[in-house]
């Protein structure tokens, strides 16, 4: 192929995709396959009843009924919105490169947390931002921390960063939960510096323990754009996600779309999911799945790598592995693949591969592996890791 001059925001990019090795899977963000919902009934009432509705082009801002649902989820759980605050998206991670395409110029500044999501890195790359990154500890984003970094770029006159993005429930990798007090500190500085918020929420209600604390949202509607989606706890194949923003940026991301509107199709069957009272119900069934799989990969890990820390979530995917600090987590992954297991290093989840992270980090999925995957995928590490200690 003959040199092609590529536009910088793509040669930021890395030029091949990711290779997915190892039978057992710990790398991934799957659904369980067992919770796959059987949406035969729903798939087919859309395409009869509503067939002149799912075989059309959808509304840019997506479904009427859809955002409405939507609407009425989020003022549920405590932040009060109307459907015209809501923007129907092909996921999640769509939402994301919309915000991305509304708020930023290349050379902003974004503010994430060290470690971070890893999808959320080449999204806002693209762009040609900026990464700012603060720490976090067991509470959460270090808010000390991220007001003192906004004090030193005012000092030097550099310009204010034009968001944070964060994953306040259950983040993702270190499936760490923000603690009420730091998700009010949080929204007051941020209201102060003018510093706009994105929260990702796709692991909302997954959770296992407690009651949930409120979202940033519903802190401080005004200042937060909140990024949901049903991949996490119905279906990631049917791609459908939406941005809950004040609706004068809804009006402009739904023109930035591309895509002649979300898929009408998979909208209304997930509404005839939701609308037929099969959600509650399907939820439980999520709760218990996957708190069970983290109970059966955390007993694992301390029975064959009792030197080796981590702390249990209390809601999503994925444990954060701490290794001895000797250890070195890409080197681990890749002797792991080549034994059959596929964790991922947590060197991938850091945004600025220039500043100095620690590499003893490993993230470990339990959603999509079976109880016995956990069990053999975990004893399989732990050889791993055993070996390369003795070959130090």
């Amino acid at each position: 192929m003959s040199a092609v001059r590529l536009a910088r925001r793509a040669a930021l990019l890395a030029p091949t995709l990711p290779v997915t090795t190892g039978r057992i899977a710990f790398d991934s963000g799957h659904a369980s396959p067992a919770l796959l919902p059987d949406l035969t009934a729903e798939a087919a009432r859309a395409l009869s009843a509503h067939r002149a509705e799912v075989l059309q082009y959808a509304p840019r801002a997506g479904l009427p009924a859809m955002r409405a649902w939507i609407a009425a989820h989020t003022t549920a759980d405590g932040a009060a919105i109307g459907p015209d605050d809501v923007l129907v998206t092909n996921g999640a991670k769509h939402a994301l490169e919309l915000v991305c395409r509304l708020l930023l110029d290349e050379g902003d500044a974004v503010v994430v947390t060290a470690p971070t999501y890893f999808s959320a890195i080449p999204i806002i790359r693209s762009f040609g931002a900026e990464f700012l990154e603060v720490g976090q500890d067991r509470e959460g984003l270090d808010v000390e921390a991220l007001g003192a970094l906004l004090a030193r770029r005012r000092a030097a006159g550099q310009p204010p960063p034009r968001f944070l993005y964060n994953v306040p429930d259950y983040h993702n990798p270190t499936g760490i939960t923000m603690t009420g007090a730091r998700r009010e500190a949080l929204v007051t500085l941020a209201r102060a510096a003018g510093l706009l918020l994105v929260e990702d929420s796709p692991y909302r209600l997954v959770r296992f323990e407690g009651e949930p604390l409120p979202t940033l949202k519903a802190l401080a509607p005004d200042i937060v754009l909140q990024l949901g989606t049903f991949s996490k706890l119905l279906a990631p194949g049917l791609r459908v996600g939406w941005v809950a923003a004040p609706a004068p940026l809804v009006a402009r991301m739904a023109q930035l779309k591309t895509d002649a509107g979300s898929c009408p199709l998979t909208q209304r069957t997930i509404l005839e999911f939701c609308e037929g009272g099969r959600l509650a119900g399907h939820t439980a069934s999520v709760q218990a799945t996957y708190r069970a799989q983290r109970d059966r990969m955390a007993a694992a890990l301390r029975r064959e790598l009792p030197d080796a820390d981590f702390d249990l979530p209390l809601g999503g995917y994925y444990l954060w592995l701490t290794l001895p600090d000797e250890f070195d987590g890409e080197v681990v992954e890749r002797l792991a693949r080549e034994a059959g297991v596929s964790p991922l290093a947590g060197s991938r989840f850091f945004a600025r591969p220039d500043a100095d992270h620690p590499r003893h980090h490993l993230r470990l999925a339990f959603s999509h592996a079976t109880p016995a995957e956990i069990e053999e995928g975990v004893a399989l590490l732990g050889a791993v890791c055993r070996t390369a200690a003795l070959a130090r």
